[in-house]
């Protein structure tokens, strides 16, 4: 016995039209060409300056430690907060405050250090800077 689907029991695919590639830009030419976005800066990590009165917020949540491997991550921007105004943003990974490394410490010891001090210099880099834009 054949086991073969015969050929009329195929489902029907339409595929979208096709589409030529943009065309090559030589290296030289793409500095000025408004299709290329040469500002690197966007992708470097940047330093922001909280100054934190006693007892109030610094207006942004974390998420992330060293349990998760993954890094510590700003989970939440609240609007109109010092963090917002500072540039903070939702995905910024956070990666030292206050000379501080972030990059392989607890979720606990972090608590500690956001709420202590009046100055909180954040280094923060956002991974996705420029793929949603």
């Amino acid at each position: 016995m054949d086991s073969r689907i015969p050929y009329d029991d195929y489902p029907v695919v339409f595929l979208p039209a096709y589409e030529n590639p943009p065309a090559w830009i030589p290296p030289h030419e793409r500095v000025h060409h408004p299709d290329y976005n040469n500002e690197l800066t966007q992708f470097l990590p940047r330093t922001i300056t909280l100054k934190k009165p006693p007892g109030a917020q610094l207006g942004f949540n974390i998420r992330g430690g060293k349990a998760s491997q993954l890094g510590i991550f700003i989970s939440k921007v609240i609007p109109d907060s010092d963090a917002h105004r500072a540039g903070l943003q939702e995905g910024d990974q956070v990666l030292a405050v206050n000379d501080v490394d972030f990059q392989d410490i607890e979720h606990s010891k972090i608590i500690i250090a956001k709420r202590s001090g009046l100055c909180t210099r954040v280094a923060a880099h956002s991974p996705s800077c420029g793929l949603n834009q």
